[in-house]
């Protein structure tokens, strides 16, 4: 099959979608970057974080060639099975690390298989049910609301480092995902449509989630939570 000639995309709000969606895989390059350089006793969480931000990174890489170049239909529409399958699993693996900092490692070994499985799964549900990134954004929500109530019981309770700033993280992914869904533009000294929007929302949502991620794992790296301090008995 022939693919398109390599031209850029002549719609103003494509070029600065594919331009946010660029921007995104460069933030996940250095968050990895950023993670890898952590000296951290909980390896297998920072792998199974690290997973989440290339899978996202990738996903991202496909999107910014999808809006900022003119494909045929045909050559398009093979861009987005695989942008689902890594968008797909990213999602799923956030749950996994969500179930991580509430039940522990073991509990997050035992559910990666039903993750992945899931996170495969996606991609042709959304084949079947209509192939529109609205249906991910509905999926993404979903998860996203779970992992939220998740990590505002570690942040209420304080059991876990940066479970707050995580919370915060995910709760502005919900509000990008809101704006992804509407109709929603706006001129920006360039103009933005609710794609471009959801990617700029989702850049300050994710540079505060592994702020907070990275803050958890050096807390672990020193020695574990802090223990609740109990009042001494005043002396007599």
């Amino acid at each position: 099959m022939r693919l398109a000639s390599v031209l850029l995309n002549e719609s103003p709000t494509e070029l600065t979608t594919a331009a946010t969606d660029a921007a995104m895989a460069i933030l996940c390059v250095v968050a990895l970057a950023r993670l890898a350089h952590l000296h951290v006793h909980a390896r297998w969480k920072r792998t199974l974080w690290s997973w989440v931000l290339a899978l996202l990174g990738l996903a991202s890489v496909i999107g910014a060639l999808a809006h900022g170049l003119t494909w045929s239909a045909a050559a398009r529409a093979t861009l987005w099975p695989p942008l689902y399958l890594l968008l797909g699993l990213s999602v799923t693996l956030f749950l996994v690390g969500g179930i991580y900092d509430w039940r522990g490692e073991a509990a997050a070994r035992r559910i990666l298989p039903w993750a992945v499985g899931a996170g495969v799964g996606f991609c042709p549900l959304i084949a079947l049910l209509g192939g529109t990134f609205l249906i991910f954004i509905m999926f993404d929500t979903a998860a996203m609301l779970a992992a939220l109530a998740i990590y505002g019981v570690l942040a209420a309770s304080r059991r876990v480092v940066g479970a707050a700033l995580v919370t915060a993280g995910i709760a502005l992914t919900i509000v990008a995902g809101a704006v992804q869904a509407s109709h929603l533009s706006v001129q920006l000294v360039v103009p933005f449509d609710h794609n471009g929007l959801f990617h700029l929302l989702q850049l300050v949502a994710t540079t505060i989630l592994v702020t907070g991620l990275r803050r958890g794992l050096m807390n672990d790296s020193a020695g574990g939570p802090v223990p609740v301090r109990k009042h001494k008995p005043s002396a007599v």
